[in-house]
């Protein structure tokens, strides 16, 4: 029996979503220094903290969805020769508090500190 087209195309969106995983983790690995170990803390915090989010590149920056729309993601020094990458927020996220609230948070170097304090704006941002 041939399979139906719901399973083809569930076939298919689990191919696409593997397939942007493997280009988040490609883009991580294409990063150097505190660029990469900022984009590893964070691609490890996202999969313990809110592994419901899907993996993907959002203008070649890695990046992590819910419904197909970007969450939080990683913008490397590097790619605009700043002085620190950053842990961005877009509006999806669910970080509202009152009428003032920061949606990009400024990570110079990986610290227990930093950990902790990545781990709890995921966490929120994609409850």
């Amino acid at each position: 029996m041939p399979p139906s087209c719901a399973s083809r195309r569930r076939a298919e969106r689990v191919r696409r979503r593997s397939s942007a995983a493997q280009a988040c983790v490609d883009a991580i690995e294409g990063l150097n220094g505190s660029d990469r170990a900022v984009a590893e803390l964070l691609h490890v915090i996202v999969a313990e903290e809110a592994a419901h989010l899907d993996a993907k590149t959002w203008y070649s920056f890695p990046s992590y969805a819910r419904d197909g729309k970007v969450v939080v993601f990683f913008q490397p020094k590097s790619k605009f020769d700043t002085r620190y990458g950053s842990i961005g927020f877009t509006e999806d996220a669910l970080l509202d508090d009152g009428v003032v609230w920061p949606t990009s948070f400024a990570v110079v170097e990986v610290t227990d500190a930093v950990d902790k304090q990545l781990r709890a704006l995921v966490k929120k941002a994609a409850s």
